[in-house]
């Protein structure tokens, strides 16, 4: 009966070893399949020309991917700039400050936010967020911008990773022991203070990971960038330049230009680019992490 037991333990940690391997190995295979349909384009065009040539001219077999990966930073520096100063307070009043009741009401409006398709922001973004640009905010500072913009694109990315910050950062503060807050209003600390000095820097860890994953969500986003941005294929120089991101040039073009030469491996060149990116950045916010882990330990 014994001996029985064992080997069902032993099967189960099998079954779960192989799941585990299986998870890993789709991101390698996602990362080999775009590299193998990438290689004609890296065999014809030097990487530095495809990464750093702002020539853009498919019928001519120029892919110059520069104004995509600028166009992709702006979008996602802006929505990042916008959100977290946002989310992290709301969070922090949320979490410390409201009355149980606002928390139980506030809480699942935010994360219904969460679940509404992206096109539905697009929507959105069209309707009241370009004329508001283009009428009320672009005069003080342009002469003339059609609305569809980084900003309006970085504004609407915002509104997309709020709850999502909101939502982890929250998570993180409730697992902060109590007592360290009593511990801190006990010594005489003010709520600020206490919340200052104690939630926070126990939770900057969980808060460098919610940040990570609404970047990671931002660099990915396509249909309502795709609706906002204008889609020029143009290196935008301010807020009110329309850019044209790699999201949304993939799904924009994948499947009506394939009759092009060379245009089917270029844009599996601009997936795995938006791969290597999203997989650098996850590598550094690791790096990050263990560093404050040994910091703090």
């Amino acid at each position: 009966m014994k001996n029985i037991r064992l080997l069902k333990d032993h099967l189960i940690s099998k079954i779960f070893l192989a799941l585990t391997l299986l998870s890993i190995s789709t991101v390698v295979l996602i990362a080999l399949g775009l590299f193998y349909k990438s290689v004609p384009i890296l065999n014809s065009t030097s990487l530095y020309n495809l990464l750093f040539s702002s020539e853009w001219k498919p019928f001519k077999e120029a892919f110059g991917f520069y104004p995509f990966i600028v166009g992709t930073l702006w979008v996602t520096a802006i929505a990042i700039i916008i959100a977290l100063p946002l989310s992290m307070l709301t969070a922090i009043y949320l979490s410390e400050y409201a009355h149980i009741r606002v928390r139980k009401l506030v809480l699942p409006l935010i994360e219904l936010l969460s679940g509404i398709p992206p096109v539905l922001y697009g929507v959105w973004g069209v309707l009241v967020i370009i004329p508001l640009i283009q009428d009320q905010i672009a005069p003080h500072f342009v002469e003339f911008t059609t609305g569809y913009s980084v900003l309006a694109g970085g504004i609407v990315l915002a509104i997309m990773i709020f709850p999502l910050i909101i939502s982890i950062v929250i998570e993180v503060f409730d697992n902060v022991p109590q007592d360290l807050r009593n511990a801190s209003l006990s010594l005489g600390a003010t709520q600020w203070q206490t919340t200052k000095k104690v939630v926070l820097r126990k939770s900057i860890d969980g808060i460098v990971a919610a940040v990570v994953l609404a970047i990671s969500r931002a660099f990915g986003e396509t249909i309502a960038v795709l609706m906002v941005c204008g889609n020029l294929a143009q290196v935008p120089q301010n807020l009110f330049d329309s850019a044209y991101p790699l999201p949304a040039l993939i799904a924009n073009n994948y499947g009506e230009m394939m009759s092009i030469p060379m245009y089917d491996s270029a844009l599996m060149f601009a997936a795995l680019l938006l791969f290597v990116i999203i997989f650098i950045f996850n590598a550094l916010s690791r790096i990050i992490l263990y560093r404050i882990e040994k910091r703090n330990n």
